[in-house]
């Protein structure tokens, strides 16, 4: 009684693209785009940049007079 072993390629129902798809690039750019926008945002409105850049903060001059 001998065995037989019988090779044959086998083509996998689906393929494994491996994440390097235009779909999945686009969506990777846009959550990167997102991401720094929520930092910078996050950034100006805490007053670190303007720190940065010496832009000097805005000063209103308001004068009260009671009747």
């Amino acid at each position: 009684m001998s065995k037989v072993v019988v090779e044959r390629d086998v083509v996998p129902v689906v393929e494994d693209r491996g994440g390097d798809s235009t779909g999945s690039n686009a969506v990777w750019a846009l959550a990167f785009v997102i991401v720094i926008a929520l930092i910078v945002g996050a950034l100006y409105y805490s007053g670190v940049l303007r720190r940065i850049t010496n832009q000097p903060a805005q000063k209103v001059n308001v004068e009260v007079k009671t009747p």
